[in-house]
């Protein structure tokens, strides 16, 4: 099963111009801008200076729209960072399937290597975020299931389609390898109570200022369960002794980290082999991912 449905509505300003006349027309007039990598999972739009407007691409994510906006808010008062503030929440209507939402304006500008200025502080500074979002109180909150593609339960859910990438990526990769963290990520079974993960800890989703971490954005699969999946960040973005900060910081045992291999493995090894569904423009990256993946299991695992 794949991340991505097939199905995309022609999303553009022109959609949301209509959209905002005719649901929140104390906003009409506003400028509307595509906001600019345009995203996977949803379209995103500037309203005027302070607002942006989300609208999920497909049918799978529109399921995330009102969890955010029911539990952002909550979160919010218990973290240390920013994060995302719903301003109203839309209905399906102009030709569009799906409700939407409209946020407040967070500044920054995306993780990429050249804006951080310290990674290793960078490291500790999302650890320390990570920590305060499992420590938020977990009652009623969502658990693993379609709206966030199963996030947060056992990375077993992909065990099919992982199989399906080994069996492409055959010689050219390391199959034995990553068959032998993709099996100590199985038996590792999450032991503790629900905790809050994000579940989409990655560069597109934290937000820098003068080199710092200044916000994280985009909880669409966020819920309650294993925290593991937060931690694939340490192989797609931290190295060296920006991992190991990462790693000392957000303080999770062994069998934690095996299980977020696996999360990490996963989805390397999907988008490196082509599956359907995937993003063929982070193909590249996705080798160079497995690799790093890999070589942590041979010292770590």
């Amino acid at each position: 099963m794949s991340d991505r449905s097939t199905t995309t509505p022609t999303i553009d300003a022109a959609l949301v111009r209509r959209l905002i006349a005719a649901q929140f027309p104390q906003w009409t007039g506003l400028d509307i801008k595509p906001l600019l990598p345009g995203g996977w999972d949803n379209r995103t739009f500037h309203l005027g200076e302070d607002m942006i407007v989300r609208l999920p691409s497909a049918a799978s994510y529109a399921l995330q729209v009102e969890k955010e906006q029911v539990f952002l808010p909550k979160l919010a008062p218990h973290l240390p960072l920013p994060i995302p503030v719903p301003v109203a929440k839309g209905v399906p209507g102009e030709g569009y399937s799906w409700p939407w939402s409209v946020y407040r304006w967070l500044p920054g500008e995306t993780a990429a290597d050249e804006r951080i200025g310290d990674l290793k502080v960078f490291a500790e500074d999302l650890a320390r975020f990570l920590v305060a979002l499992r420590h938020v109180d977990p009652s009623g909150g969502p658990l693993p299931g379609p709206h966030n593609f199963f996030r947060g339960g056992p990375p077993a859910h992909y065990d099919a389609e992982t199989r399906r990438a080994l069996t492409a990526l055959e010689g050219r990769i390391d199959t034995q390898a990553a068959v032998d963290v993709w099996e100590a990520a199985l038996s590792a079974t999450w032991q503790g109570a629900p905790v809050w993960f994000h579940g989409d800890i990655s560069w597109g989703n934290l937000l820098v200022e003068e080199g710092r971490l200044g916000a994280v954005i985009d909880f669409g699969t966020c819920g309650i369960g294993d925290p593991a999946c937060d931690l694939a960040i340490a192989w797609t973005l931290f190295r060296g002794e920006s991992r190991e900060a990462f790693r000392a910081g957000v303080a999770l045992d062994a069998g934690t980290w095996a299980r977020g291999r696996g999360w990490a493995l996963w989805k390397a090894l999907i988008v490196y082999a082509g599956l359907p569904g995937t993003n063929a423009a982070e193909a590249d990256k996705s080798r160079r991912v497995i690799e790093e993946v890999l070589g942590d299991h041979r010292d770590f695992g």
